[in-house]
């Protein structure tokens, strides 16, 4: 490792209607901390440098604590300029360090693989930067009126990271800063002195957050990446025991007979919490409710339910569906389903229709074709918030 990243946090957010958009909430953290943590989990990546305003910096801190970020090594402000801002992260890089990586904290999508292949070109041509064939035709505009049309497959959007060997910038710092000139662009400030920049394709996943729209856009894109998601699988059985009630999806259904167990032995329920629980690698009901603790004796399921539910939404998650299956041959069911939908709904705090709930037979074959008692199968798929 010999790459150190500065992280540019400084803007003023004019853009976002008030907010300042390094805060905003996306999946399990915010803005800037994903952006820290596609730095942090970058093999290259040997320190992290925060540039931002006074008022971010204990966000900063809080930030890089919950998320367990170890190579953020200094927090410093921004100046006036986005260039002023880069020279005052790069006073504190680490003296060893022979790369430098830039980046626009508003670019929280970045990929690691990205980040990665940039370090590579810019180790063989000195400079790198991430960046994006145009989609649409460009037109040049003088008062008004189209001026001219520049060829499009030549132009390319710019992204970050943008990485260079230290002498190199280093170089174009000291050229900049004897001449006056200020970029707001670190490609163009190595280009004044004649660097040749590689450009390295990046993806088009990599926006940039500018206007309360692109939040929207970047959510949308995290709910279409399958690393974002977490399917669990849940199964219980209960067998038939006479004076206790049936209880099943937090239902009370009339039938001669109960489900033996420590708590309610709401089966349904139990598979569904064995599901969710299964899905973030969090144990089981066993390990979570011991059935020798008389703490649940009796338990109502569905608070037990409430309870990982808790869990889920503590790791960033929510509900994506929920589809369940209910095996009993006895009583029939059909008529409780939908209250069973709102009870593990109401739970879950997701909406009636992401939840499935269906109930068969076994033909008379089996444990419950026997009548012997009830079991319960679940899927469910849990979406990163």
């Amino acid at each position: 490792m010999d790459v150190s990243a500065i992280i540019v946090c400084a803007g003023d957010s004019r853009r976002m209607g008030g907010q300042d958009k390094m805060l905003l909430k996306l999946a399990n953290t915010n803005v800037m901390g994903m952006s820290m943590l596609a730095y942090e989990k970058s093999k290259s990546i040997k320190d992290i440098v925060v540039v931002t305003k006074e008022n971010l910096v204990s966000a900063v801190k809080k930030t890089a604590k919950e998320l367990g970020i170890t190579k953020l090594t200094h927090i410093t402000l921004g100046g006036k300029t986005r260039q002023q801002s880069v020279l005052n992260g790069l006073k504190l890089i680490d003296r060893d360090t022979t790369m430098i990586a830039i980046h626009d904290g508003a670019r929280p999508l970045v990929d690691i693989g990205d980040i990665e292949r940039t370090i590579k070109d810019a180790r063989v041509f000195g400079g790198a930067v991430l960046g994006v064939p145009v989609k649409d035709t460009i037109k040049i505009v003088e008062d008004g009126l189209i001026a001219d049309t520049p060829y499009r497959p030549k132009l390319f959007a710019t992204q970050t990271p943008q990485i260079f060997k230290r002498r190199l910038y280093f170089e174009a710092v000291d050229f900049a800063t004897a001449n006056g000139l200020d970029f707001t662009d670190d490609c163009q400030l190595a280009e004044s002195i004649g660097a040749k920049i590689h450009m390295t394709i990046g993806s088009y996943k990599n926006i940039k957050i500018t206007t309360p729209e692109d939040i929207k856009f970047a959510g949308v894109i995290l709910d279409g990446q399958e690393d974002n998601m977490r399917i669990g699988k849940g199964y219980d059985v209960h067998k038939f025991v006479k004076n206790r009630k049936l209880v099943i999806g937090g239902v009370d259904i009339p039938y001669k007979k109960g489900l033996e167990g420590h708590s309610d032995a709401d089966v349904l329920t139990h598979a569904i919490m064995d599901a969710l629980l299964g899905a973030l690698v969090l144990g089981d009901i066993g390990g979570n409710f011991p059935d020798n603790d008389d703490k649940y004796k009796d338990a109502d399921s569905i608070n037990l339910l409430e309870e990982v539910y808790e869990k889920v939404d503590a790791r960033g998650y929510k509900i994506g569906n929920i589809d369940s299956v209910i095996v009993a041959q006895s009583p029939k069911l059909s008529a409780y389903i939908d209250s069973m939908r709102r009870n593990i709904a109401k739970a879950c705090k997701t909406d009636i229709n992401n939840i499935s709930i269906k109930a068969t037979t076994e033909e008379g074959l089996g444990f419950t074709g026997e009548k012997l008692g009830v079991s319960a199968h679940c899927v469910c798929l849990l979406k990163q918030k």
